[in-house]
């Protein structure tokens, strides 16, 4: 929501001050097409050639990030605690090999299938069940399961931000394009030097256009797009960072309810539950058959 009046405040105040200081709008308006086609199509381009297939598809997608915000709402951290408390909870009343079952199909399990916005998230049920996995070979030291927990989530994290870097580098790119398609309109003013001052002074503004579209493209529409996208990331990556230090506490020894209230910690602040709000969240959850 914010992003769409950002940007209606963008467009608006920058060029309703250029009309109010007696700009002339049509120039940028005659202008503005075949400078965006310059400098749109180089930023395409350029973007095309310096990215994988999968970066460009996973930019694409993460427009939707840009305006709708971090896709894990409070209710989902909350879920994804008591998850992780009935998880800790069987393995200290029953054994990690009481788990085998959930983990190895997690779809049919009576312990993940009751937190469905979860388990639509591959990589939280791979990254449980896995660190799970690992506890029941023997694994059972802290330090070796966190730190290798910790080249997971720094695999994915590196995966999952590309797509921000990559528009990013777009936005660094723009100006230079701008001086391009600025550059070209100053190679067709000079090729029509003998025209008349009032014609020359037209060309010359609309190749300035190229210029200030580069600029303005990046640094008001392109760069805090690419901003907002890694911060929603980082944001996002926070709730795999609870399943490692909750798994990372239960090893530590730690009872159910003390190591999902490590994982609390964890939360972001504008989604985090209370004490009381996450106690009555677990107290609720029926008792595992």
């Amino acid at each position: 929501m914010f992003q769409i009046i950002g940007i209606v405040l963008l467009f608006g105040l920058v060029f309703g001050s250029f009309i109010i200081s007696g700009g002339n709008i049509g120039v940028i308006i005659k202008a503005a097409p075949h400078e965006l086609m310059a400098i749109g199509g180089a930023g395409v381009a350029s973007f095309l050639i310096g990215n994988s297939m999968p970066v460009i598809k996973a930019t694409g997608g993460g427009f939707g990030k840009v305006f709708k915000g971090p896709k894990w709402k409070p209710s989902d951290y909350r879920d994804l605690l008591s998850l992780l408390f009935l998880l800790t909870k069987t393995m200290k009343s029953k054994g990690v090999i009481a788990l085998e079952s959930h983990i190895e199909n997690p779809t049919e399990s009576s312990i993940f299938t009751r937190f469905p916005t979860v388990m639509k998230d591959h990589f939280a049920v791979d990254f449980i069940c896995d660190t799970l996995r690992m506890m029941t070979m023997n694994l059972e030291d802290p330090h070796q399961v966190e730190d290798a927990m910790e080249k997971q989530l720094e695999k994915h994290h590196h995966e999952a931000l590309a797509p921000s870097h990559a528009l990013q580098s777009l936005a660094d790119a723009l100006p230079a394009l701008g001086i391009v398609a600025a550059v070209l309109g100053v190679i067709k003013t000079m090729g029509a030097i003998t025209e008349p001052p009032e014609i020359l002074g037209s060309m010359i503004g609309g190749a300035l256009v190229g210029t200030f579209l580069g600029v303005f493209l990046a640094y008001g529409m392109v760069g805090p797009m690419a901003t907002r996208m890694r911060e929603v990331i980082e944001e996002e990556g926070s709730f795999y960072k609870i399943i490692q230090s909750v798994l990372v506490a239960h090893l530590h020894g730690n009872a159910a309810q003390i190591s999902v209230e490590i994982g609390r910690g964890n939360v972001p602040s504008q989604a985090q539950p209370s004490f009381l709000e996450l106690e009555e969240a677990l107290s609720n959850i029926p008792n595992e058959a």
